[in-house]
Formats: structure tokens, C-alpha cells, sequence
């Protein structure tokens, strides 16, 4: 059940919606940082990860597999 607006709300949601996508992203991000502020130390590992992946797939170490076969292999594990 999602909590009642109050009319302030519901305006900004309303501003919000018609924002071109990266403002909505940007005002997204800006909210959670509200609710949960940055680690900076945790943002730091995770780029030292995807630049360890990135060099992974751009050194031929691994290989990708398409977001589509991905998706079909977990519905047919779990369409039991």
C-alpha cells in the first residue's frame, strides 16, 4: 500500500515526471542520497570492480553473454 500524497507532494511528483530523463535520474539520486547519504569508500571499491570487469571482458578473460539468454535461462530454472 503506497502512503497518501499530500498536495506538495503530489505537485512535485507531477514536476518530476515531465523532466526530461537525466533531470529525473539526477533528482532520483539526489533523494536516496536524502534517505542514505554516499560511502564514498564503498563508491571507490565499486570502481575499482568495474574496471576489473571491464578489463575481464576487454582482455578476452571472460566472455559476455546476451541479457536475452540470460533471462531465458532463468525462466526455465524457475518455471518448475
Amino acid at each position: 500500500m503506497q502512503p497518501v500524497l499530500t498536495s506538495e507532494a503530489a505537485k512535485f511528483l507531477e514536476v518530476a515526471e515531465s523532466l526530461p530523463i537525466e533531470m529525473r535520474i539526477a533528482v532520483v539520486d539526489r533523494l536516496l542520497e536524502s534517505i542514505q547519504p554516499v560511502d564514498s569508500n564503498i563508491d571507490n571499491l565499486w570502481m575499482t570492480e568495474i574496471d576489473r570487469r571491464v578489463e575481464e571482458v576487454e582482455s578476452g578473460e571472460v566472455q559476455m553473454i546476451p541479457g536475452n539468454e540470460v533471462m531465458r535461462k532463468v525462466r526455465e530454472k524457475f518455471e518448475s
